[in-house]
C-alpha cells in the first residue's frame, strides 16, 4: 500500500503532542511524475474557497491578514442574535425600540445602508434581524445590539466571546454594523469559517440570506449579494464595502450535494468583487473531487495516557473524514494528530481529545476533531507511579501518537527519545 511518513518537530512543547506516521494514500489520486496542475489566480488580495462540510481549503490567499470586513461583520452579528433565539433568551416576535443613535447613525440621515424605519419606533426582532441579512440595515443593527445588550460595546463584546466559542483567532468586533473603526479587524478564514459554522448550526435561520429581497414599511430593496442572481447555485451570505476594506463577499453555493464557501475581500468594485467570487465557485466545483481518508468510526491513531488502566486510548473522528482534492493533482498529502498532554485517566468515549492536521503540499488543507474511541478507566497506584517517573525522567509525553496502520519503525522515527 502507498503510504506516506508524517513526522513532527524533534523538540515539541512538552504540552504538545504530535502524533507521527502512515497516512494510506493510495485512494488520493495524483498525476505523473513532472506534471504540475496550474494554481487558481485571483484579483483578489485575499481570498479563501473551502468545502462546508469538512472544513477542506481548496484555495487560499493571504487567507490570515486582519483587514477591515466591513459589513460582513454583521455575520457575527447575526449569529448572536441567532444564538440568542436558539437559547431561549429572545423571540422572534420580541420588538425593540429604533433609538434616536440607531436613527442617526444607521438610519437615513446616515446615507449608509438602512431599513429606515422611524425614529422611536417599535421594531420585531424579526424584521430587524431580516433587514440586517438582506437590507444590510445598519439602523437594524444598531437596534438589535442595544435591544439585547443595552449598547452596542456591550453587545461587541459578545461578539468576541462568541467568536473566541466559535474558533475565531483572527478577529477583532466593536461594533454590529462593520462600520469603519480602527480596532474592527477579520480574516477572509475567520469569515469563512464563521459561515461554515452559521450554515451547520442554524440551518432554521440561515435561508435569510438566500431571501433576494425585503419589504418593509413599503419600502422594497434588493438583496446586495451578486451571487443569487447567478444561477450557480448560491444561497448566501454577506456582502461588504468600505474604503478602507475595498470590496468583499462571503458567498456559499451548493451543486449536487456539495457546498463550498468563498470570500474575497478589498476588491476595486462590485462587479469584480461578484466574478471573482463566482470564478472561484466554479473552479471548486470543476476541479476538486472527496476523497475519503477515514470511515466513520475509523481508528486514526491513539494518544498517550497518564495514569490510565491501558497506556493509550484510540482516536477516531466525529464523522467520516473527507479531503478535497484537485482532479489530477500531484500534490503531496501529510498528516498528524495533535493533542494538549499529558491526556489524563480517566477518560469517556467520545471526549474531544485533539484533532487531525492534513496539509496539502505546505498548507492546511483539513482539521478534523478527533475523540476518544472508548473509555479508558483510572490505573492502580502502581500504574499512576510508573506514568509520573516517565513524565519527570525519560519525557515520555514529548511524542505521543501514532496514526492508525503504521508500522513501528515510522512510530520509533517519529520518537527519538523512546
Amino acid at each position: 500500500m502507498k503510504s506516506l511518513v508524517v513526522r513532527c518537530a524533534r523538540r515539541p512543547s512538552p504540552l504538545l503532542v504530535c502524533a507521527l506516521a502512515a497516512l494510506p494514500l493510495a485512494a488520493i489520486a495524483a498525476t505523473a511524475p513532472g506534471q504540475k496542475k496550474e494554481e487558481f489566480a485571483t484579483a483578489a488580495p485575499y481570498a479563501i474557497l473551502i468545502e462546508a462540510d469538512s472544513g477542506s481549503v481548496l484555495f487560499e490567499k493571504a487567507a490570515d491578514q486582519a483587514t477591515p470586513p466591513s459589513s460582513m461583520a454583521k455575520l457575527m452579528t447575526s449569529e448572536v442574535v441567532f444564538h440568542e433565539l436558539t437559547e431561549g433568551k429572545l423571540k422572534l416576535d420580541d420588538e425593540f425600540q429604533i433609538s434616536e443613535d440607531a436613527w442617526r447613525r444607521g438610519g437615513a440621515p446616515s446615507h449608509t445602508s438602512s431599513m429606515f424605519a422611524p425614529i422611536y419606533s417599535r421594531v420585531r426582532v424579526q424584521d430587524l434581524l431580516t433587514a440586517a441579512i438582506v437590507q444590510s440595515a445598519n439602523d437594524a443593527c444598531i437596534a438589535l445590539a442595544q435591544g439585547i445588550a443595552g449598547n452596542e460595546t456591550a453587545f461587541a463584546m459578545k461578539m468576541n466571546e462568541r467568536a473566541k466559542e466559535i474558533g475565531l483567532t483572527g478577529s477583532n468586533f466593536t461594533n454590529a454594523t462593520g462600520l469603519p473603526d480602527q480596532g474592527l479587524k477579520s480574516t477572509v478564514r475567520d469569515l469563512a469559517k464563521l459561515a461554515q459554522y452559521l450554515i451547520k448550526t442554524y440551518p432554521e435561520f440561515y435561508k435569510y440570506y438566500g431571501e433576494k429581497e425585503f419589504t418593509w414599511n413599503k419600502i422594497r430593496q434588493q438583496n446586495r449579494n451578486p451571487l443569487l442572481a447567478m444561477n450557480i447555485g448560491a444561497d448566501g451570505l454577506k456582502t461588504g464595502y468600505t474604503e478602507d476594506g475595498g470590496y468583499g463577499l462571503v458567498g456559499s453555493a451548493e451543486r449536487d450535494g456539495l457546498r463550498l464557501i468563498v470570500v474575497v475581500n478589498g476588491l476595486k468594485s462590485e462587479k469584480e468583487r461578484g466574478e471573482e467570487a463566482r470564478k472561484l465557485l466554479e473552479w471548486g466545483f470543476h476541479g476538486f473531487e472527496t476523497k475519503m481518508l477515514f470511515a466513520e468510526g475509523q481508528i486514526v491513531g491513539e494518544a498517550r495516557l497518564f495514569g490510565g488502566e491501558q497506556m493509550h486510548v484510540p482516536l477516531v473522528g466525529q464523522d467520516v473524514i473527507a479531503l478535497m482534492v484537485p482532479r489530477g493533482s500531484n500534490d503531496r498529502i501529510s498528516a498528524k494528530v495533535v493533542y494538549n498532554g499529558p491526556v489524563l485517566a480517566p477518560v469517556a468515549r467520545g471526549q474531544a481529545i485533539g484533532k487531525l492536521r492534513v496539509s496539502r503540499g505546505d498548507r492546511v488543507a483539513l482539521e478534523a476533531p478527533l475523540i476518544a474511541a472508548e473509555s479508558v478507566g483510572r490505573g492502580g497506584m502502581a500504574r499512576r507511579a510508573l506514568d509520573a517517573m516517565g513524565e519527570l525522567v525519560i519525557g515520555l509525553f514529548r511524542s505521543g501518537a501514532s496514526l492508525a496502520s503504521a508500522p513501528a519503525s515510522a512510530r520509533r522515527a517519529g520518537n527519538p527519545q523512546l
